[in-house]
């Protein structure tokens, strides 16, 4: 079972983020796969946070309690979040909007600047994505395949090409985090 944890504030996509990851499990990789969320009263701004749990098998427990993934977009959900990770956990982080002080020794962390590279696409608002193409290739829990055909339906279809382009930059950023990384280690 693997759960995670996407954290922010209203008006990042974060509900919709942690949707996208459900569905591209459940639909294209037939696993199971439960979404709650949860959020402040404010429609924008506010603290909110999408969890995730993915298993083989049928998902008994829907709540996230110790993530293995935590994806933070905001300092304040890093904050609030970061101890419930699991002891191994994945923290992957919007390097423009979290500064992380202390991270457990046995996490490992990842930072990109996903808010940057959306508004170099010309739309903030799809930073999401980005950090979504981050997500998959530096995890590999669900496959590019399934996250790429998970994207339509799920997005505005206006939007749709944006959304694909930030998804792919967020994407090749990991691949190349992963690669600065193995040669680090050879």
């Amino acid at each position: 079972m693997t759960e995670i944890r996407v954290c922010g504030f209203g008006g990042q996509g974060i509900i919709r983020a942690g949707y996208i990851i459900g569905k591209a499990a459940s639909l294209f990789e037939e696993k199971h796969a439960t979404l709650t969320q949860s959020f402040g009263p404010e429609a924008r701004g506010g603290a909110c946070s999408a969890q995730v749990v993915i298993d083989t098998e049928r998902v008994l427990y829907p709540y996230v309690t110790h993530p293995n993934v935590l994806i933070a977009m905001s300092q304040e959900a890093l904050e609030k979040y970061q101890s419930e990770m699991s002891e191994e956990g994945i923290l992957l982080y919007d390097e423009d909007l979290v500064k992380p002080k202390k991270i457990r020794e046995k996490i490992r962390a990842y930072a990109i600047p996903a808010t940057r590279i959306a508004e170099e696409l010309g739309r903030r608002i799809v930073a999401n994505l980005v950090m979504l193409g981050f997500f998959t290739a530096i995890t590999g829990i669900v496959s590019y395949e399934a996250m790429k055909k998970a994207i339509p339906g799920s997005v505005p279809e206006r939007a749709l090409e944006l959304n694909l382009k930030a998804f792919e930059r967020g994407y090749d950023y990991g691949l190349e985090v992963l690669k600065k990384q193995k040669k680090k280690e050879e």
